[in-house]
């Protein structure tokens, strides 16, 4: 540590939210190293405290560091933020495992399951790395906003109320605030589902379907999310906050987000493949759809929505088709 309470920080992933991250806890006071898989971007960011691709017009703080090294990223970390998408985060731990040090709190600012195994990121955290300290980061902030010094409000969540603590702490500050939560599971299911209804809310949307539909799916959605958590021990409570509702309505309704823009793309014909090449960045709710499906499938659950942006993405249903289905549908004997 440099100063007294300054802490040496890893940020993993150099995309707009790990960028984004890495400048508030330097600008808190902590001695960042953010990594990134290309070495000329790396190099690039370092040299320019900019990240031209993913944060054009934001001036980073000296105290960020950029490299492409593992290694000296995380030399001495006492935190390790983990912010790669979720597709390729579980081969990452596995591969780097030896390198990655088993003293630091890992953090977890990814949201998302991996492919076929539905493996939560914890989950990934601990087969990779075994009984090591995690916490977990959500709720409504985008990317650019944070970078610019916006106000906004972060669930940090863990096991360990200290570990919690420690993490709140690097991210605090004068429009930063922070509220801790234990219930792991549940910030982790809401973080990775919420961005399949946001693909829904587009698709809605950009059918003209107007805003009436855009809130029933918004509160239908937040219903399934729900029923699923349950089912794996989340607790009901979660859904109603930060990481549950707060993102919910910001990945749903704002065109910052890239999984509504995915949608926007798909409604005006686009194939799946064309609106990912077009948005330039990972839309983590397509995995997230085919993942949700299968939890549903394995619980007997019910997740018409989730269910819907699966068939759309995976099995070619036409996305009117899916909407006017879902709003078709024969209402449940209660709101639940």
């Amino acid at each position: 540590m440099t100063q007294t309470g300054h802490k040496r920080i890893a940020v993993l992933g150099a995309g707009s939210w790990g960028t984004a991250l890495a400048a508030l806890l330097a600008a808190n006071g902590a001695e960042v190293r953010l990594w990134a898989r290309d070495c000329d971007q790396a190099a690039g960011i370092d040299a320019d405290h900019q990240n031209a691709r993913y944060l054009p017009g934001v001036t980073l703080p000296v105290g960020l560091r950029a490299t492409c090294d593992l290694s000296w990223a995380v030399e001495g970390a006492e935190q390790v933020w983990l912010v790669l998408p979720t597709k390729i985060l579980g081969g990452f731990l596995a591969e780097h495992a030896s390198e990655l040090p088993r003293s630091a709190i890992f953090v977890s600012a990814s949201k998302g399951f991996e492919p076929g195994s539905g493996a939560r990121i914890d989950e990934l955290v601990e087969r990779a790395l075994g009984d090591v300290a995690f916490a977990v980061v959500s709720g409504p902030t985008f990317a650019i906003e944070v970078a610019h010094g916006k106000p906004a409000a972060i669930a940090v969540g863990s096991r360990d109320a200290a570990v919690a603590e420690s993490v709140a702490a690097a991210l605090r500050n004068d429009h930063i605030r922070c509220y801790p939560n234990d219930d792991v599971i549940g910030i982790e299911l809401a973080g990775g589902l919420k961005n399949v209804l946001a693909i829904a809310a587009g698709v809605s949307d950009g059918l003209g379907f107007g805003a009436n539909t855009r809130a029933a799916l918004i509160t239908r959605g937040l219903a399934e999310i729900m029923r699923l958590g349950e089912a794996m021990g989340a607790r009901p409570e979660t859904f109603f906050g930060l990481a549950g509702l707060g993102d919910l309505v910001l990945t749903c309704t704002d065109d910052h987000s890239r999984n509504r823009q995915f949608g926007l793309r798909l409604a005006r014909g686009e194939s799946k493949d064309e609106a990912v090449a077009a948005i330039g960045q990972a839309v983590e709710g397509i995995g997230a759809a085919r993942e949700g499906h299968r939890l549903a499938q394995d619980r007997g659950l019910d997740m018409p929505i989730t269910e819907a942006v699966y068939r759309v993405l995976f099995e070619d249903l036409p996305a009117r088709q899916a909407v006017t289905e879902l709003l078709s549908r024969e209402p449940r004997s209660r709101e639940s």
